[in-house]
């Protein structure tokens, strides 16, 4: 597979650095020659200076014999300018494009019925908006991930050091939870992540990743001792324009929603559009207006303004004052494996939303989602069984999986089996694999060597 992708900023540089380590393809075009030299010297990968919307580059980046184009620059305009040459130049090469200009929402569909053909166009804003919406429904989940259009639920937590399954092993955990069966994928201890057999033990501090069924998720949590409660109220710092999005959002659910702008103008534009969301003036650092607005009544305090400094900070602070829980927006990459150390444990980053949704569009075959989990060091996949596959018509126990990589559901139907040896995968079956990012190549091949784009 040949993939060109324009843009050599965070999202186009840890894009190539996977697609490298899968043995794709990869030529990266950005015309900030310091941005190039940075993929150049860290990354496997093919590199050019240029203007991702300029015929001659696109062709020299060889998009003729590309099946993909991932168009994710900082500029709207070059990545739509991008797809509309590949489109003339390729019109069989798949487009894929960042646009964060809300102005363009309703116009998806026309870009993709009509030229330039955008097979899809990702918004990271919207994309994190989902995010901050699952992690809401999963208090205290570090990770949460949906499949089967919801009805399964990927969820990551923290053991407690005084809970139940502290020390306990795999196999015993029947005998301490009852008929509650849960599927453990990983476990992430001091950094390392681990596909768990029987053995293995749960330990105070593991962050554990499990799957359950969207209705037997709250057994599944009161076995972990932790608990849920509806969201009745949420405090958001920062109303740009994700903090606008996610406020309109929770005005529609009726969730009691409160939202803190420095920028008078922009409170003005907030009040505006938001009929029962109250705007508030003012600093989200302030303790005292903190104090004030009752910090420590709030379900969920949401920091999403762009220093991420001040949004670790002002997360900190309504921890402390007694907010049940935070929400905290990170751009830098480098600044996820420190989150959990200082106490924060839900992190959410537009750039990492967008690559987790562009990532399910560049696998082989028919992958319906993707997502990565602890610091990019695994994916979960969402794929169709297709008759050819291997893991099709056999006991799983007789399956080659490779190594680091696990299924971990099978929906059929409207039925979702947690499956065991004995299992079986039919043709057309949803399968849910869990991989180490050294596997997916493996993984990719298993289910199917055709591409296939949803």
């Amino acid at each position: 597979m040949k993939v060109v992708i324009v843009g050599a900023g965070e999202v186009g540089y840890n894009i190539a650095s996977r697609l490298a380590l899968e043995n794709k393809n990869v030529i990266v075009v950005d015309s900030d020659a310091d941005a190039v030299k940075r993929v150049s010297e860290n990354i496997d990968v093919q590199s050019l200076i240029g203007s991702g919307s300029s015929p001659a580059v696109l062709k020299e980046a060889g998009i003729k014999e590309a099946e993909i184009l991932l168009a994710v620059t900082d500029s709207d305009e070059i990545n739509l300018v991008a797809c509309l040459v590949a489109d003339i130049i390729s019109p069989a090469t798949i487009k894929l494009a960042r646009v964060r200009n809300g102005d363009f929402d309703s116009y998806h569909d026309n870009f993709r019925g009509k030229s330039p053909h955008i097979d899809r166009i990702i918004n990271p804003e919207i994309e994190v908006i989902k995010t901050i919406e699952r992690l809401m429904s999963v208090p205290g989940a570090v990770d949460v991930g949906e499949f089967a259009d919801g009805r399964v639920k990927f969820v990551g937590i923290r053991i407690d050091k005084d809970a139940r399954l502290a020390g306990a092993s795999l196999s015993d955990l029947p005998s301490i939870i009852g008929k509650q069966r849960t599927l453990i994928a990983a476990i992430v201890r001091e950094e390392q992540l681990i596909i768990p057999g029987g053995s293995d033990r749960l330990m105070a501090g593991d962050l554990v990743y499990f799957i359950s069924e969207k209705d037997k998720l709250a057994d599944t949590l009161e076995a972990f001792d932790k608990r849920t409660q509806p969201l009745q109220r949420v405090f958001i710092v920062g109303g740009g324009r994700i903090g606008f999005r996610l406020a309109k959002l929770l005005e529609e659910k009726s969730v009691h929603t409160k939202i803190i702008e420095k920028d008078p103008d922009r409170c003005r534009e907030l009040a505006e559009h938001l009929n029962k969301v109250i705007v508030l003036h003012g600093d989200g650092s302030d303790q005292n207006l903190l104090i004030e607005e009752n910090i420590q009544d709030m379900d969920v305090v949401v920091t999403l303004t762009h220093d991420e400094e001040t949004n670790i900070l002002v997360s900190l602070l309504a921890k402390r004052l007694g907010a049940k829980n935070t929400i905290t927006r990170i751009s830098k990459f480098s600044y996820f494996p420190l989150m959990s150390t200082i106490g924060i444990e839900q992190v959410v980053s537009p750039r990492l939303s967008a690559i987790n949704t562009i990532l399910q569009h560049i696998r082989r075959g028919k992958v319906l989602s993707a997502i990565s989990i602890k610091g990019e060091q695994a994916e979960v996949l969402e794929a169709i069984a297709l008759e050819t596959s291997d893991i099709v018509g056999k006991p799983l126990m007789k399956v080659s999986f490779p190594k680091g990589a696990i299924l971990i559901g099978i929906i059929r139907g409207e039925e979702i089996i947690i499956p065991s040896g004995k299992s079986v995968i039919e043709p057309d079956d949803r399968v849910i694999i869990f991989a180490k990012k050294q596997a997916i190549s493996k993984i990719e091949k298993i289910l199917t060597v055709k591409l296939e784009f949803f």
